[in-house]
């Protein structure tokens, strides 16, 4: 068997003391360092280069004794494969020649790194952060085949991950046996002997293992990656061939089935729990992620016969990137079902919330809503008429027939716009029906706040009281829901004690009715704590915590999401009196519920992260902090969008973690762009963006740019007196500004400060 297993996944540990090169320890301007490793058919050395400039590099040269024109054929197939491709996830070739005892080599860039697998566990990665680096592989055989290269040879060993200052970087190398398309990149012959197996057995293609080698194109490569990604995210491979011979081998691979990996997950037996773990993850999670779109991506890949697999590495790459993204794969029959059950998955915020307004008007579908306990309890009391779920269903099928491609005629209709159709359609349409046309207003209106959307949000929230209370019914149009979702509205737009009237507003309804104690009066507690908090009444937010914690625990189950959210809002709490070692526990709970419950790549899974690394950052742990941070970000980032308004908060903590650990060119990009994004969403006025300023004086007054971090301070300082909540915020931005003050040599300006400070604390305390 032919095989070039080398791969350098450590450049500075070297074997034994510096070693011969053809009796010498230099090779032109290459001064011979140590032995990093051999393969099948090449030494490699670790190297200085002294000239034209000093760097350390890798040198491959023909093992001694492998001077057979195959071998010497493959050996400069490699090198001139390695010369015609320039991609960051290649490893480069720098140099090449002939030793003076004319055995080939070239010199390359040290690949630094490990598997992609052992770097995937040790960093615990999840599926789709898997996925993600793996799509970088994928583009980077796409360049070499694009430079008529099949590497052939493609396994972990050959994917090393390295960290570098963007995020992990990898590096696809030794492509000792790979096979040149249509181009002569060497005057020998590259001929695989008949009966001579070519590549590693595990990884290798059904047309590689027929041994013949004189059929195999790029393709071959892209089976090869298919069981790459099967062993990345399953934790194993699809066949067991150790210690198999070589007919048995091929034999399985071009005849056995390919087991799908949520099965030779489930096959795994206790082994499957350490597996999860390495994802961060539990067994459970790990199959229900296995057991989708990724399975038929990673079986299409595989495929036994090849015509029925991607075309190419990118192709593949592209339908990994749909799966990211929740649309419709190539890799899966596009029934009309699977691509409405892609479209729900991706607009999952709007579609849940339109099917509760639409079960909960139609009322025929009780068990649908039985998740939903705010809508059951109005499902099993309304009495819908024929006449009116008649009604409604006309509405709604005319709000979505604008997706038809016959009113469309070839636009791409978004979900936005659907939307609007129906909120201008619910004030017209529905105005006969005040308990429907609240309900969808209601409905419609929380869309648009999840979206980002405030101003339209607020519009409909606040119609939507506004049509309930005038009902003849206020508790079968929703009232207190309405104004609940009126409540968070306002308080996202920083209108603390309009937030506060709304919440209040509520739980009078829940009284007058008789709703205490259910679940829908816990969320509402919770939602008045918040503003209570934000107001600085930390003495009335903490027993309303405590009141609502207890509801959700009895009705619901410790380990409910209701549960986990009133967690992560007592860890708030704490946070804001910066109290991190309170915190903390409630904060850590609320994450294991959210992974528990919703996986480890749900964008909801973001809020509880985004507050325990607030906690971290209390405590001075700015590196831990900055972990959790890029965690949350990069769900928010995939689910919502760059320009979504939460990517504003998790910009902004990014930005001090940053600025904790000293790196001020990131920490200001952040805080830049978490500032664009408040503008656009909460107004430059908002004590939010307060907070954002503040931070980003501290980045500026820390590089020495005191006019400018003073400008901000100063902005901040007056959101703060036009908005007089969070005084242990406004404490803090005080502190800041009297530390610059002190730094340009005003000091009794810097104590005027401070004593302000101390009358705020006092204050408080009161």
């Amino acid at each position: 068997m032919a095989r070039d297993d080398l791969s350098v996944s450590d450049p500075l540990t070297v074997t034994g003391s510096t070693p011969l090169l053809d009796g010498a320890r230099e090779l032109g301007p290459y001064k011979l360092v140590g032995l990093l490793g051999e393969g099948g058919m090449g030494v490699v050395y670790l190297a200085d280069q002294t000239a034209p400039i000093r760097r350390r590099v890798a040198i491959k040269v023909l093992k001694l004794g492998m001077d057979t024109a195959q071998v010497v054929a493959r050996f400069e197939s490699e090198r001139q494969a390695l010369a015609v491709m320039d991609h960051p996830n290649i490893a480069k070739i720098l140099d090449s020649g002939v030793t003076p005892r004319g055995r080939p080599y070239f010199v390359m860039e040290v690949a630094h790194g490990t598997p992609i697998t052992e770097y995937a566990d040790t960093h615990r990665l999840g599926t789709a952060d898997r996925v993600r680096l793996f799509v970088d592989v994928c583009r980077a055989v796409q360049h070499a085949h694009h430079k008529g290269v099949i590497h052939r040879d493609l396994k972990p060993s050959n994917v090393l991950v390295t960290v570098g200052e963007t995020g992990p970087l990898v590096k696809v190398i030794d492509f000792g046996i790979a096979k040149a398309v249509g181009l002569g990149l060497t005057d020998r012959t590259l001929v695989t002997q008949a009966g001579q197996m070519v590549g590693t057995p595990e990884y290798m293609s059904p047309e590689q293992a027929e041994m013949s080698g004189l059929d195999v194109d790029t393709r071959t490569d892209i089976y090869s990656l298919g069981v790459m990604l099967y062993e990345l995210v399953v934790g194993a491979l699809p066949f067991d061939l150790s210690a198999k011979p070589g007919y048995v081998i091929s034999h399985l691979l071009r005849e056995k089935e390919t087991p799908r990996p949520s099965t030779r997950l489930t096959s795994m037996g206790d082994a499957v729990d350490a597996v999860a773990r390495c994802r961060g993850t539990t067994p459970d999670s790990l199959r229900r992620e296995l057991k989708s779109d990724l399975e038929w991506i990673i079986l299409k890949a595989m495929d036994k016969d090849r015509t029925r697999r991607y075309e190419t590495a990118n192709g593949l790459a592209n339908d990994l990137e749909r799966y990211l993204r929740f649309e419709p794969v190539v890799a899966r029959p596009p029934s009309p079902a699977y691509r409405a059950r892609k479209f729900v998955r991706r607009n999952r915020t709007a579609v849940a919330a339109a099917a509760i307004a639409v079960i909960a008007i139609l009322g025929g579908a009780a068990a649908a809503a039985a998740g939903f306990v705010h809508a059951r309890r109005e499902q099993l009391r309304a009495e819908r008429s024929a006449t009116t779920a008649e009604r409604v269903a006309d509405f709604l099928v005319d709000i979505f027939h604008v997706s038809d491609p016959g009113v469309a005629r070839g636009s791409t209709i978004t979900a936005r716009e659907i939307l609007d159709r129906g909120a201008d359609r619910i004030r017209t349409d529905l105005a006969d029906q005040p308990a429907v046309q609240a309900r969808m207003m209601r409905v419609i209106g929380d869309v648009y706040r999840q979206l980002g959307l405030y101003d339209e949000a607020l519009d409909l929230l606040a119609g939507a009281v506004a049509v309930a209370e005038r009902a003849p019914d206020p508790r079968e149009a929703g009232l207190a829901v309405a104004l609940r979702r009126l409540g968070v509205v306002l308080r996202l737009r920083g209108d603390y004690a309009g937030a506060a009237d709304a919440f209040e507003r509520a739980l009078l309804a829940m009284a007058a009715d008789g709703e205490t104690g259910t679940v829908e009066h816990a969320r509402v507690t919770i939602g008045l704590a918040n503003v209570y908090l934000d107001l600085g009444r930390r003495d009335d937010a903490e027993p309303l915590m405590r009141e609502a914690l207890a509801i959700q625990e009895r009705v619901l189950g410790a380990s409910h999401q209701d549960v986990s959210t009133t967690l992560m809002n007592l860890g708030i709490m704490y946070v804001q009196q910066r109290n991190a070692a309170a915190a903390v526990p409630y904060l850590r709970r609320s994450v294991e519920i959210d992974e528990r419950n919703l996986g480890n790549d749900h964008p909801d899974l973001a809020y509880s992260l985004l507050n325990l690394g607030a906690a971290y950052q209390i405590e001075g742990r700015y590196d831990e902090a900055e972990r959790v941070y890029r965690r949350a970000h990069s769900l928010w980032l995939t689910a919502l969008g760059p320009d979504h308004p939460n990517m504003a908060s998790v910009l902004n903590n990014l930005g001090e973690a940053y600025w904790g650990q000293g790196k001020y060119e990131d920490a200001e990009s952040s805080l830049v762009r978490a500032m664009e994004l408040k503008g656009r969403t909460v107004g430059r006025d908002s004590p939010s963006m307060a907070n954002t300023l503040k931070a980003l004086g501290n980045v500026y007054r820390d590089q020495g740019r005191h006019a400018d971090a003073e400008a901000l301070y100063v902005e901040a300082l007056g959101i703060r007196d036009r908005h007089p909540v969070r005084p242990v915020e406004l404490g803090e931005l005080l502190e800041d500004y009297a530390r610059l003050l002190e730094q340009t040599g005003r000091e009794a300006e810097a104590a005027g400060l401070r004593r302000r400070a101390a009358e705020n604390a006092a204050g408080a305390a009161d």
